[in-house]
């Protein structure tokens, strides 16, 4: 199940980092502020960790058990 949640999460970071930045980040400011081009960079690596840890996870459980 966690493998499920960690992929999809990782998805939705690396493809759509303003999203992820309107769901965690954008009650901080005021204004029509965007995401700085670093929080678009950081978030997209750290999705692509998230992604990896999805799919490592799920071939893990499948290959040994």
């Amino acid at each position: 199940m966690i493998e499920i949640l960690l992929t999809l999460v990782g998805l939705v970071m690396l493809i759509s980092p303003a999203t992820f930045w309107k769901i965690t980040e954008r009650w901080k400011n005021s204004g029509d502020e965007e995401p700085s081009m670093g929080y678009v960079w950081a978030t997209r690596f750290g999705g692509t960790l998230f992604l990896l840890a999805g799919l490592g996870s799920a071939l893990a459980k499948i290959f040994w058990t």
